[in-house]
């Protein structure tokens, strides 16, 4: 019997069984791409990847072929469908093994290929962000990219969380950074003559118009990419990315804070589930703590603590910080978020009621008039994962920190007119993706988890 089958299926058959039973199965065909090719006078050995497993299938191919010569010349890269004689090996290291009967050539590789069997540095990868994703690493890092957003949506859906698909193009901006890409049809600052008829930006957050939602559904969620245009060219920074915005009325900053712990375990573990062979391999050849940090923060309870003890923790702190100008008011650096969670708590940490200085206008005031109601959940090995906070539903107080800030109120009507018309407590959070994707496989750089970078100075793809 034939059946057309995938890499991922022959494996699933082989360790598990499927619908398709064993003995039902005795010639398959595939397609794939070459990953290696060698052989001898009599017989050659093909790895071939079809993108749907991580791990290749091995195919054995005899003289007996008809065109045992042209196939023993095919290069890495070459796109190729096979038929062969499943036999499962249990006794090997490959599980099973196809032996060929029939390669029909898809598509050549040229000898120009630049993806040989070698190690390859992911900076040199960087510059083939149309080939890398056929390399081990970049194969794992995008299906975990894959898988990682899937848990997203599964988990807020579950929840019954409402997907709200907020604006792209907008005419504020949320965090009040000012480092915003201008979208317009002119080559002038005339932007009240703009398609617009006024300044419009690519967005930086979809919190905002998620608030309104969240006071029609009560529980909703973002997920999609935002814009910075920040000059910066750290491992951590990128001018395009997504992020995950949920939205709750009805909440406060517990509430808020319940959630990004639930949402941090389930992700974990949904990734371990249906990327155990990804996750293995980043365990074994990228960061060989990963699964146990992992599975630390998996399993840990999640401390929480003032932002005003950890100030003082780290004065304490018998450990000779790069920063140690330490004071109540900064803006915490990665390595004191670090030595909290790793050192203090010994575990993922909660930093709550952050000074009202250093944070965002929407934040809730609290009673003391210096903190809001603010979180950052700090995780061991990057520091900050999640930063939250409970809204400032009060339009009163709003409006006043505004004034504080010197923000003008012009495009921000429509969002106090969430505090006017049936107003309510509400909290919400914000999650990088690829900042969640570098931290669940141990990748070092933001630009080796997105598929096509954009930094400065690089728009190659």
């Amino acid at each position: 019997m034939l059946s057309d089958m995938t890499v991922r299926e022959l494996y699933e058959l082989t360790y598990e069984g499927t619908d398709i039973e064993k003995d039902q199965v005795e010639y398959v065909s595939l397609q794939g791409w070459i990953r290696t090719n060698r052989s001898g006078k009599n017989v050659g050995f093909i790895a071939l990847n079809d993108g749907t497993y991580f791990r290749n299938a091995q195919l054995v191919y005899a003289d007996t072929l008809p065109n045992y010569a042209e196939v023993s010349k095919y290069l890495t890269g070459t796109a190729i469908s096979v038929t062969g004689k499943y036999l499962p090996t249990p006794e090997n290291k490959q599980p099973f093994e196809i032996q060929v009967t029939e390669v029909v050539l898809e598509g050549a590789c040229d000898n120009s290929y630049p993806l040989q069997k070698k190690r390859h540095s992911f900076e040199y990868l960087r510059e083939l962000g149309h080939l890398r994703p056929r390399t081990n690493t970049f194969s794992a890092v995008f299906r975990v990219r894959s898988v990682l957003a899937m848990a997203i949506h599964e988990f807020f859906q579950d929840q019954g969380f409402v997907y709200v698909n907020t604006p792209i193009i907008t005419g504020n901006d949320a965090e009040g950074a000012g480092e915003t890409f201008t979208v317009t049809t002119r080559g002038d600052a005339n932007y009240d003559q703009d398609f617009f008829g006024k300044h419009a930006s690519l967005t930086v957050s979809g919190q905002l118009q998620a608030e309104a939602y969240a006071l029609a559904f009560r529980d909703v969620y973002t997920f999609g990419p935002t814009f910075r245009a920040e000059n910066s060219n750290t491992t951590t920074h990128a001018a395009e990315f997504w992020m995950i915005e949920p939205e709750m009325a009805f909440a406060d900053l517990n509430d808020d804070m319940d959630l990004i712990e639930d949402m941090v375990r389930f992700c974990i573990q949904y990734v371990q589930d249906n990327c155990p062979e990804e996750m293995k391999f980043f365990n074994e050849m990228i960061d060989k703590g990963l699964m146990e940090r992992l599975d630390h923060v998996k399993n840990s309870d999640f401390r929480r603590m003032t932002y005003t003890e950890g100030i003082e923790l780290l004065k304490q702190a018998d450990v000779e910080f790069e920063n140690k100008n330490i004071f109540w008011g900064m803006d915490l650096n990665s390595e004191h978020e670090k030595y909290l969670c790793e050192h203090v708590a010994k575990g993922p940490l909660f930093l709550i009621d952050y000074p009202k200085e250093i944070k965002a206008f929407y934040m809730r005031n609290n009673d003391d008039g210096k903190t809001v109601a603010a979180c950052d959940l700090l995780v061991p090995g990057i520091g900050e994962l999640v930063g939250g906070s409970q809204r400032e539903e009060r339009l009163d107080l709003l409006e006043q920190r505004m004034e504080e800030m010197g923000m003008k109120k012009d495009g921000l009507q429509w969002y106090l007119d969430l505090r006017r018309y049936g107003g309510c407590k509400h909290a919400g959070f914000g999650l990088g993706f690829e900042r969640f994707v570098m931290y669940v496989t141990g990748m070092q750089n933001i630009r080796d988890v997105v598929p096509f970078a954009r930094t400065p100075r690089n728009l190659m793809f």
